[in-house]
């Protein structure tokens, strides 16, 4: 019971584990609660896996803007691999203690992961800005080798960036406690556990933060202010409609991701909501996302639909479907 896991006045000095208690104030119905979060970890699995499979078996899809879906689907697997163990563990076990070297790799992966999910979504409104605002030079532009060094880039800025977290909190001796009120290991969770200074990882992680987040956003709103623009000098209202129409998925899951990371990052280190509140949206915040894109981009798009159609329902030796090409945002 996590009666018995509540912290004492004494103080910590290295500490070889940490307790996640989940989420605080729903600790007597997180069994509950696992059953749905559950389902949610086994569609994003499920959907970002076909994803996978579909994408590179697909030669029309053999494009820019599915390259950097497949990257995406990827990290979101990530994400889920990285959570849902743990946190299931938590509500269903109560398996409240975790090692602390286990809880910032667990922070790193979690982190890192989100910064590569976010830094993937401005190569996707990129690559929409050039479909859109300059489609005779799009493949002129984003050619393979292009779109590599921009993956590469993304990968490298989210490590870089992200590993010099789990960094400094390392240099951390004391700890008022060792009881994580969170269902997984979150930077600013771990950090105003420790009674040492901890200005500089505060400033580090703000610095992350809005060096990922805030400057993936920013450009992102450019790309589609710029979009927009050139959508209504358009004559024809159907060709607007047609420019919308290949932007709204992408527009979807850019509000989806960004509304919830800025809302749980300042919650963290404001305390604008009850913490039950904080918690429980945060993790719907880093599991949500996976399970909504391959959603989005597949209902969105004619070529996976009638794959995934043939995975589920045609896979009794009828021929292959034809399939035509279809723009996605």
């Amino acid at each position: 019971m996590l009666s018995s896991l509540k912290p004492n006045n004494a103080s910590y000095l290295n500490p070889k584990t940490v307790i996640l208690i989940g989420i605080p104030g729903l600790e007597h119905v997180q069994f509950w609660i696992g059953f749905p979060f559950s389902a949610v970890c086994l569609v994003a699995l499920l959907g970002n896996i076909i994803l996978l499979v579909i994408i590179p078996a697909e030669r029309s899809l053999h494009q820019p803007m599915y390259i950097f879906l497949a990257v995406l689907a990827a990290t979101d697997i990530g994400l889920c691999v990285a959570i849902a163990p743990k946190m299931l563990a938590i509500f269903w076990f109560r398996a409240y203690s975790m090692a602390f070297d286990a809880c910032l790799l667990q922070l790193f992966f979690i982190h890192t992961l989100q910064g590569m999910e976010s830094g993937i979504l401005l190569a996707m409104a990129f690559d929409r800005y050039i479909a859109i605002c300059d489609p005779l030079r799009h493949t002129s532009i984003l050619t393979p080798l292009v779109v590599g060094r921009m993956i590469v880039v993304v990968v490298i800025r989210a490590i870089v960036l992200v590993g010099l977290l789990p960094i400094l909190i390392k240099r951390l001796h004391l700890f008022y406690s060792i009881q994580i009120a969170h269902s997984y290991c979150e930077h600013m969770a771990v950090v105003k556990l420790s009674a040492d200074d901890v200005h500089v990882n505060k400033i580090c992680g703000l610095f992350v933060g809005f060096s990922i987040l805030g400057f993936d956003m920013i450009f992102i709103l450019i790309s589609y202010a710029l979009i927009f623009r050139a959508v209504f000098q358009l004559q024809q209202k159907e060709a607007r409609l047609k420019a919308f129409n290949t932007c709204t998925a992408h527009i979807f899951v850019f509000l989806e991701f960004y509304i919830l990371a800025f809302f749980s990052f300042f919650s963290h280190r404001f305390g604008l909501v009850v913490p039950s509140t904080h918690i429980l949206l945060s993790t719907i915040y880093l599991l949500l996302p996976p399970a909504l894109n391959p959603i989005v981009y597949g209902v969105k798009n004619m070529v996976i639909r009638k794959r995934v159609a043939q995975i589920f329902l045609l896979n009794c030796g009828c021929q292959t479907l034809p399939c035509r090409k279809a723009d996605i945002c």
